[in-house]
């Protein structure tokens, strides 16, 4: 059902949140300002909903992980090499990462930035262009 890609990619995300739940158990107010501003200045109301929020986002942490990991390993053993799988995950982490820094925090990339992720993602494409050897090649290989 699932191909190593696709677990691969699902890993990366799921890593990606599970960095943004921490940023936002951990960091700034940016939980307590959004529950300022949805439900205004009530005595006291969004310091429980932040500690709520805040206990809620460790949480995730955990789950993302555990999930992350799951799919890592499903997506490892489904490829048929460890590099592509690590690759890929690190590829999908990586602009996950940043779309969700963009939405979730308002962050920008620097251009450098920019000009590692392509040479990731070109470096992705050539490891899944390269076909595995078939089994004829390959056990006229052992035999020589």
């Amino acid at each position: 059902m699932w191909s190593a890609s696709a677990c691969s990619a699902a890993a990366g995300l799921l890593g990606a949140l599970s960095a943004c739940s921490a940023k936002l158990a951990l960091g700034a107010d940016h939980l307590r300002d959004l529950c300022e501003d949805v439900v205004g200045e009530q005595g006291g109301v969004c310091e429980w909903i932040h500690l709520l929020l805040r206990l809620c986002c460790i949480c995730l942490v955990f789950l993302c992980n555990a999930v992350m990991w799951t799919f890592f390993a499903k997506a490892l053993r489904l490829s048929s090499s460890s590099a592509t799988a690590t690759v890929t995950t690190t590829a999908s982490n990586f602009v996950s990462s940043a779309f969700l820094g963009k939405v979730l925090f308002g962050e920008s990339r620097a251009l450098l930035w920019w000009v590692g992720i392509s040479i990731t993602l070109c470096g992705l494409l050539l490891l899944h262009k390269q076909t595995p050897p078939s089994k004829d090649e390959s056990e006229t290989k052992k035999e020589s």
